[in-house]
């Protein structure tokens, strides 16, 4: 009976129970994401987004793997306040949403017309659209012709899609659009000193550093979604903690 008991449990023991994961309802998925496997994963995924997302927010393909998750902006947007800040690659507002809870004025700029509409929209249902200031601009030329001196300067450029998190190693001088992040810095820099750049988990540290300068500082802060590292964001200016003993942001 022993040997008959044992090897009972040992056959309850041994199977593997695998969880059927749940399907969307492709029903209510954008008709542009149905047939696309990997946008599944980001529509079950919407509610870290945008914890209002029901509420009608708008994002396009592009928008959907780019937009910080919420939790993280908010971290951001607590680091950043300040009165005038600008968002130099505003994308569908998710930042910029968060920047207008902590900061006075928000200057969200973005070169593609149609995700400023997005944005805007968002904003609105946020109820912070009257606080962002939305412009339909290049960067580099906004930076280079502007007057405008801001607080802060908040560098969220693409990443070049999610094929990013294939690489070991991200190089933040080759791989980031539209130029590299010395040159994105140079611009910013023409409006403050004080800058935060949000980038991939796997960014080259010695590259993350090497922008703040000869005998400068920066300090890095590691973004983490649930339990998950998802990115980092590097600051620099007066914005470091100097009395900081910890840069991880658990959000």
């Amino acid at each position: 009976m022993a040997n008959h008991t044992d090897d009972a449990l040992h056959g309850v023991q041994s199977r593997v129970i695998k969880k059927k994961k749940k399907r969307p309802n492709l029903d209510i998925i954008p008709e542009f994401m149905r047939d696309d496997g990997m946008m599944h994963r980001y529509w079950v995924k919407r509610f870290s987004l945008f914890s209002r997302f029901d509420e009608g927010v708008r994002l396009d393909r592009e928008s959907w793997f780019s937009v910080t998750p919420e939790k993280i902006a908010v971290q951001t947007a607590r680091r950043l306040a300040c009165d005038i800040i600008v968002d130099a690659f505003c994308g569908c507002g998710g930042n910029a949403i968060q920047f207008a809870m902590t900061c006075s004025r928000v200057i969200a700029i973005d070169i593609d017309a149609d995700k400023l509409e997005m944005a805007k929209h968002n904003a609105t249902i946020y109820g912070v659209a009257h606080k962002i200031e939305f412009i339909h601009a290049d960067f580099l030329q906004f930076a280079s012709s502007t007057n405008l001196r801001p607080d802060v300067v908040f560098l969220s450029p693409p990443w070049g899609g999610p094929n990013y998190k294939k690489r070991s190693n991200f190089n933040i001088e080759t791989s980031l659009l539209p130029v590299g992040a010395s040159e994105l810095m140079q611009h910013a820099r023409r409006l403050t000193d004080n800058i935060g750049f949000f980038l991939p988990r796997n960014s080259l540290s010695p590259q993350v550093i090497a922008l703040a300068g000869v005998g400068q500082q920066c300090e890095v802060e590691y973004n983490y979604l649930d339990t998950r590292l998802v990115a980092i964001t590097s600051y620099y200016g007066y914005l470091i903690q100097q009395d900081s003993t910890a840069a991880d942001s658990d959000s």
